[in-house]
């Protein structure tokens, strides 16, 4: 080997050290990204490419749901903040906003329909601060997008909590639309169910939505976990009874949002927000659906995960762009 050569790879040695040292010592953010889709692949596909137009975001995990119509992306990238100009930037805010604007071209709530509830074509957008980077940057960058969206796209946002002024939570503006309640074949959510010009002023964006697009809710918190746990029973009022027990609304487990869906042909879902994982687990929600559903006789698969730990999504970004 040369001494060109030899210097030219103990050049791009040193490039690499320093990437791998950046990405160590960066703030990183996820955010999760759920549309309401998952049968049309070539909507999906065009979403997709657009989230590759800017490297310096991945897409770390994608979950379908055949059932639920519904895809969600979790996507990982750096974010800075300048606290002397009250500056934030992460490339997440560009790759969120092309995927979404791919989303609203290539899906029209109008011929939707799922066994999940949904209030838009993007239904919601979560982020949460990982690897150093705290609440309030992570919620100054929510802003930031939700705005982007609004003024840009002309959708209606809905701010929720550490990204709300008030910290308003996002059930509360899910009931507020009726989220909660299914308007297709007692069981299912199809098309656009609420007026055009909307009950509650949005945060940003105009005060009217299209059926083809309904609105956005974006928010930030901490790390939430997402774990479903079937049953073997088309029943869907008992899936929603024992739902409502599991839940803190309901008297059940704390800081634990669920709900009884039709999963399939031949199960219901309890479907669960853990707002707090490490106070109330997987393993508590599993145990109470067991009981509850033993009650009414009815057999209880093993819960899932729908993403993976804070931890392994932290690992799996840093492969990927350490690959690349």
């Amino acid at each position: 080997m040369d001494s060109q050569s030899t210097a030219k790879n103990s050049q791009n040695d040193d490039l690499l050290l320093h990437k791998r040292n950046t990405m160590k010592n960066s703030m990183l953010v996820c955010g999760k990204l759920y549309i309401s889709e998952s049968r049309n692949a070539s909507a999906l596909e065009s979403i997709e490419r657009a989230a590759r137009l800017n490297p310096e975001t991945v897409i770390v995990n994608k979950f379908e749901d055949r059932a639920y119509n519904r895809v969600r992306y979790t996507l990982v990238s750096y974010i800075v903040h300048d606290s002397g100009n009250g500056m934030t930037y992460s490339p997440l805010q560009a790759t969120i906003f092309a995927m979404v604007e791919a989303a609203f071209e290539a899906i029209n709530l109008e011929l939707h329909s799922g066994a999940h509830p949904r209030l838009g074509v993007v239904d919601h957008i979560c982020f949460h601060p990982l690897a150093r980077a705290s609440l309030d940057e992570t919620a100054h960058l929510a802003k930031l997008t939700a705005a982007e969206i609004g003024n840009r796209l002309h959708v209606p946002v809905y701010l929720y909590e550490a990204a709300h002024p008030n910290g308003k939570a996002l059930d509360t503006i899910r009931r507020e639309f009726g989220y909660y309640r299914p308007n297709f074949m007692g069981n299912q959510w199809a098309g656009w169910a609420l007026p055009d010009i909307l009950p509650e002023k949005p945060d940003e964006g105009p005060c009217n939505a299209t059926r083809a697009r309904g609105i956005v809710v974006i928010g930030a918190s901490p790390w939430v976990e997402t774990y479903n746990v079937p049953i073997l029973s088309t029943d869907v009022s008992a899936a929603r009874r024992i739902a409502r027990m599991v839940s803190a609304r309901g008297g059940g487990l704390p800081t634990v949002q669920t709900l009884g869906l039709v999963h399939g042909e031949d199960t219901t879902e309890i479907a669960c927000m853990l707002l707090e994982p490490k106070r109330v687990g997987a393993d508590r929600v599993q145990n109470r659906v067991e009981l509850l559903a033993a009650e009414d006789g009815l057999d209880v698969e093993k819960g899932y995960f729908t993403d993976f730990s804070q931890e392994m999504i932290v690992e799996k970004y840093m492969k990927l762009v350490s690959a690349d």
